[in-house]
């Protein structure tokens, strides 16, 4: 069965230490694209813009779909080329292309610089493209670790873009589509930001694509913010396929019960099938009833043994209750699965049976290691505070964090 864009989101930030953004993005089914733009003066915002409208009329070529994404990014070029030849204000502009396509079961990449392509599927975070930049040649070479690439000092040079060159070499891939595979393409201002683990976590903790890249974007600036971000999402599913899954939520067991109420499997097991001897019987001799055998003698519980097991079932509930109250009058700082500082309400606790005394209030998008490792354990600490006193502390975080302008500790 065919595969389509079931869910889809894309958002733009000029970030924390630009004054303009040079990011483009095209959000056009079955075409999604990320371009960075460079050059200063709004020479990149140009470049990029051009790029995005050479989708304009995409996908009526009749081409393979490598070969249009090849097409798009050559004549995007060619395009951009010229206009820096001819007008000295432009002169050296050019920009990043990441692109997709997503046709039948597939999807297909074109691919210039270094903003990227990832895929999420069963919950593993997987990078589709390689940089073009000096510091992803010199890490494929094994010439630097990966570690070390994440804070080399040149890792912003690239090595092809669209623009400084009549022709340009695009990488193309087509990749296997499964049904609720995620999509994510990005420009550098979001990976430069946060590390893929956190991006991962990010994806696979949100609601909905739209809140994933809320949270992505804001987790990006909290970290310092000192590119444009731009990030695009989308999700592949069948063609019958209804509403979007909740990205957060398992989707429950087949015959799994909820708030106690019985499976439609509970009933069938319950209830006897009617007629059933009545079928057995038109194709089989009926069988001879068996004698009902004596009945057996039951053991008598006095009731004191009932009665202690009803005060034993109210104090339980008593205590409970007190456990449920408490835990919607206090609220404590800690961390989500993306790492990122939040808000709980309730008490850090469980009780057996994973049944949690505390929910999720709201996540600041601001990655704990962005925290001084002196300050990080005293912030952390779960210490049952007020609604008020948990909100200030968190904004006094932001606040600081965006005015040091970039992750400490």
């Amino acid at each position: 069965m065919a595969l389509r864009v079931v869910e889809q989101a894309g958002r733009t930030d000029v970030g924390r230490q630009r004054n303009a953004n040079e990011d483009a993005l095209v959000v056009r089914p079955p075409f999604f694209a990320v371009a960075d733009g460079m050059g200063g003066a709004k020479a990149g915002e140009v470049a990029s813009a051009i790029a995005a409208e050479a989708f304009e009329g995409a996908g009526r070529s009749g081409e393979a779909p490598e070969a249009q994404l090849t097409g798009i990014a050559r004549e995007a070029n060619r395009r951009i080329y010229e206009l820096a030849a001819t007008d000295e204000s432009h002169r050296g502009m050019g920009t990043t292309l990441t692109a997709a396509m997503v046709h039948g079961e597939e999807v297909s990449l074109g691919h210039v610089g270094d903003s990227r392509a990832y895929r999420l599927r069963d919950g593993t975070l997987e990078q589709l493209t390689r940089d073009h930049s000096l510091v992803g040649e010199l890490e494929r070479s094994g010439q630097i670790s990966s570690e070390a690439a994440e804070h080399h000092p040149q890792r912003s040079i690239i090595t092809r873009a669209l623009g400084p060159e009549p022709d340009v070499d695009v990488d193309t891939y087509t990749i296997a589509g499964r049904d609720g595979d995620v999509f994510l393409l990005c420009s550098d201002g979001l990976t430069s930001m946060i590390s893929d683990d956190e991006l991962a976590a990010i994806v696979r903790g949100a609601p909905s694509l739209d809140r994933a890249a809320e949270t992505l974007v804001r987790a990006a600036n909290q970290s310092g913010g000192k590119d444009n971000i731009t990030v695009i999402l989308f999700r592949l599913g069948e063609d019958d396929a209804r509403d979007p899954p909740d990205l957060a939520t398992p989707a429950p067991a087949e015959h799994e019960t909820i708030a106690g109420q019985l499976s439609a499997a509970d009933v069938q097991a319950a209830e006897p099938a009617p007629d059933a001897t009545m079928i057995r019987r038109s194709s089989e001799a009926a069988a001879p009833v068996p004698a009902p055998s004596a009945p057996r003698r039951r053991h008598r519980r006095g009731p004191w043994t009932a009665l202690r097991l009803l005060v034993g079932l109210l104090l339980l509930a008593g205590v409970l209750a007190g456990l449920y109250a408490l835990s919607r009058q206090v609220y404590f700082v800690g961390t989500n699965d993306g790492g990122l500082v939040t808000i709980y309400r309730g008490v850090p606790y469980e009780l057996p049976f994973g049944v949690e005394l505390y929910d999720e209030e709201y996540a600041s998008g601001m990655p704990a290691r962005a925290i001084p490792a002196t300050r990080r354990r005293r912030v952390l600490d779960h210490e049952w505070r007020s609604r008020e006193d948990a909100v200030d502390l968190v904004r006094a975080l932001e606040r600081g964090q965006l005015e040091g302008g970039g992750a400490a500790g």
